[in-house]
């Protein structure tokens, strides 16, 4: 396996290191990841995620991936690339996150098939959430799912708004088609 094909090095309950729990709490409730949990609903999600430790260049997520698609994740340390495309050669960055970023979100609620690629540009640390743990949430505390699932849906809308700007501008920089 090469680097970029290589799996996790390392998956736990995120509650085993209490340092990253912590973290991942606190950017659980900031704006950079469109969480509006108080500090103890941001404690309750925690024991649900699991801490997954990816080495640079390794795929977090990859374009087309349905196979194990159902998870979130919210990115603790480390820098990941976003790129959508088939191959190398046609490949469109998108951006790069960081800490307090969530990646796979709408894999998590419908478990279709990934829409980008996601590449460690760094060692990175995050705190994935799954589909069953999302269950698990609803059914023990419904109040901080339903925070959670709402924040999450924000953020998918903002994204979404944010995509059709963009290809509005595309659209008005591309020449008119010829007839």
């Amino acid at each position: 396996m090469t680097s970029s094909e290589s799996s996790p090095a390392r998956q736990r309950p995120l509650d085993e290191t209490p340092a990253l729990a912590a973290q991942a709490a606190a950017l659980l409730r900031n704006s950079r990841a469109l969480m509006t949990l108080s500090e103890d609903e941001a404690r309750q999600v925690l024991p649900f995620m699991r801490l997954t430790t990816f080495p640079k260049g390794a795929a977090l997520l990859r374009e087309g991936d349905g196979s194990t698609s159902s998870y979130m994740l919210l990115v603790l340390e480390g820098d990941v690339a976003v790129d959508t495309g088939g191959s190398p050669f046609s490949t469109v960055p998108i951006s790069v996150l960081g800490a307090g970023d969530v990646i796979g979100e709408m894999a998590l609620f419908d478990g279709a098939p990934r829409s980008a690629n996601c590449t460690a540009l760094s060692v990175v640390q995050a705190a994935g959430l799954s589909r069953k743990g999302l269950e698990l949430l609803v059914e023990t505390h419904p109040k901080v799912a339903a925070k959670l699932i709402l924040s999450l849906a924000q953020r998918m809308a903002e994204r979404l708004r944010a995509l059709g700007q963009q290809l509005q501008m595309l659209m008005e920089l591309a020449p008119p088609p010829t007839e």
